[in-house]
């Protein structure tokens, strides 16, 4: 009898030890450190509500974005809800954005720049260049045909600069995109993966001869909002921070 009691406070204590910690994971996410406070970060994210974001051309609605356990999470198998690309309040220009991600198996999404929310424009990939994000071990044959399309890219545009695979579907991946004066540069768990200048000849042919070329705004303005792509399964981010800079 009291070798089960004591396998029941052994239990007990495990469970709560459990819990503190992830409680404590919880709340060391979506913060500012006092380093970067200074520096001018800011959280984009606050890791309770979605506060400075909404859904593309439709405002604050319900829809499938919703922030739960510390994470903006995108949840495909939501009913009854009007489903798209959740879009910033405000729009930036140069800046320096950071986040993290996990995505489903088998998933795609994307982080959006330079969008133009207009009713004119449908979505948010018809005016903004896209940060791709994919399950690269699980992604279809059409993302990985040309390696324009893999994790990092400038999407459609341009392939990797340099090799470097996105984690496993359910892991959280590191990303950065740095915008200065038309000038965009990828990051993907600290690899520099695409670099273009969007004001450069180069910039217009790749646009040109790629599928995005029939948009005629696509890749044109070199500031605007920043957009999540609501698309193919779940993906889920957090610890979101932007750096404007001059």
């Amino acid at each position: 009898m009291k070798e089960n009691n004591l396998s029941v406070w052994s239990a007990i204590l495990l469970c709560s030890i459990s819990l503190l910690s992830y409680s404590q994971k919880i709340e060391n996410q979506n913060t500012l450190t006092e380093e970067e406070s200074k520096e001018g970060w800011a959280l984009l994210f606050d890791g309770k509500t979605t506060k400075g974001w909404h859904l593309y051309n439709e405002g604050n609605i319900q829809s499938a974005w919703s922030a739960a356990g510390g994470e903006l999470v995108c949840d495909p198998n939501t009913e009854k809800v009007v489903r798209g690309d959740l879009v910033s309040d405000k729009a930036y220009d140069n800046y320096d954005l950071t986040f993290e991600w996990k995505i489903t198996k088998g998933g795609n999404s994307g982080v959006f720049i330079n969008v133009q929310e207009a009713a004119e424009f449908p979505t948010a990939w018809t005016t903004g260049p896209e940060y791709q994000l994919l399950d690269n071990a699980n992604a279809s044959s059409h993302n990985l045909k040309d390696g324009k399309r893999l994790s990092g890219c400038i999407y459609s545009l341009s392939p990797l600069k340099n090799k470097v695979q996105s984690k496993k579907f359910g892991e959280w991946n590191t990303s950065r995109i740095l915008q200065q004066n038309g000038q965009i540069t990828f990051w993907l768990n600290g690899v520099l993966t695409g670099q273009e200048d969007m004001k450069s000849s180069r910039w217009k042919e790749l646009v040109a001869e790629s599928n995005l070329g029939k948009f005629p705004s696509f890749g044109k303005a070199t500031s605007g909002k920043i957009a999540f792509q609501d698309w193919a399964n779940g993906v889920s981010l957090r610890n979101i921070k932007i750096k404007e800079l001059n």
